[in-house]
């Protein structure tokens, strides 16, 4: 045993026969009022996340409503507009071409595992077309552009925020909102239902690629399986099927989410590059779950008014 360690062993033994009681030290006021602090804040911090949550919905539907009034009055940005449109739609092309396809060939080669056993591998096309029209087309397409163009547009947005160049149009009596967010809620409210067309094309093509090659059926048969599916719910106008009409009013509300989304966490962004980076993240997060619940509350409305 070391030489300190019997030392100090010895110095209390003496302490105890001599009746020394030994010291505990107790907490300084300092070190209390620092307990106190940390276990308030810890308390608080719902409160303020509540707070900024309110907060942040504040400013969204003003947002929302600032973008409203800047479509239906001057001064309109058409220039904008076109670039924004080859931006978010034309940029877009290849991404929801690759998800249609590859989706549609998924959907019709695991559902051909399962009816096989029944023999129903006839109506693949039922399937495929029933579920692409009606939920997988629209919120696929949605998602897609919003990881895509969404957290381009808050990247954007953000770094002209952080570099104080839309301080700069206020200051030269310009609108941001008129400006910068108008052409791409517009931009987005146009492309998002063609894409989503398009979306519905190419999956049931790669549904039908999978029904000729590997389930051996024929393509007159796979595409009748497809219109009797949508037209199994009714028609629009006497021409329009239901679902078709269904799978094109629910792009509308995701490419308003997307692009209001973007340009909310795009315009207040802060503290440099890395606050860019947070607002591209945080547009995304927020504008997929938004998407997501909105299709519930979306779908139970359309199917009263339309269907039921």
């Amino acid at each position: 045993m070391p030489e300190n360690t019997l030392g100090a062993a010895s110095v209390l033994v003496a302490r105890n026969v001599a009746g020394e009681p030994n010291r505990v030290k107790t907490p300084d006021r300092t070190t209390c009022m620092a307990n106190l602090d940390g276990a308030s804040s810890l308390l608080g911090y719902p409160a303020a996340r509540l707070k900024q949550l309110a907060w942040h919905t504040q400013e969204y539907v003003r947002l929302a409503g600032r973008a409203a009034v800047g479509m239906v009055s001057r001064p309109f940005y058409p220039r904008d507009l076109v670039v924004q449109l080859d931006s978010v739609g034309v940029g877009s092309l290849g991404i929801v071409f690759l998800t249609g396809l590859f989706t549609g060939m998924v959907l019709a080669l695991q559902s051909a595992v399962e009816m096989e056993q029944f023999g129903a591998t006839i109506y693949i096309g039922r399937l495929v077309g029933a579920s692409t029209v009606r939920e997988l087309g629209p919120v696929l397409t949605a998602l897609m552009v919003s990881g895509r163009a969404g957290s381009g547009i808050a990247a954007e947005l953000g770094a002209m925020k952080v570099t104080e160049q839309i301080d700069a149009l206020q200051t030269m009596g310009v609108d941001p909102v008129r400006k910068l967010v108008v052409p791409r809620l517009l931009a987005l409210l146009i492309a998002l239902p063609v894409l989503t067309v398009i979306t519905d094309l190419v999956a049931i093509g790669g549904g039908l690629l999978i029904a000729v090659v590997k389930l051996d059926l024929t393509a007159d048969l796979y595409m009748r399986s497809v219109y009797q599916t949508l037209a199994q719910t009714g028609y629009v106008l006497r021409y329009i099927p239901i679902d078709f009409v269904m799978g094109l009013m629910k792009p509308l509300f995701f490419g308003a989410i997307i692009a209001l989304t973007a340009c909310h966490f795009g315009m207040r962004a802060g503290g440099g590059t890395e606050g860019v980076g947070r607002a591209a993240t945080g547009s995304v997060v927020v504008a997929s779950v938004l998407i997501l619940a909105t299709d519930y509350f979306l779908t139970q409305i359309l199917i009263a008014l339309l269907i039921e």
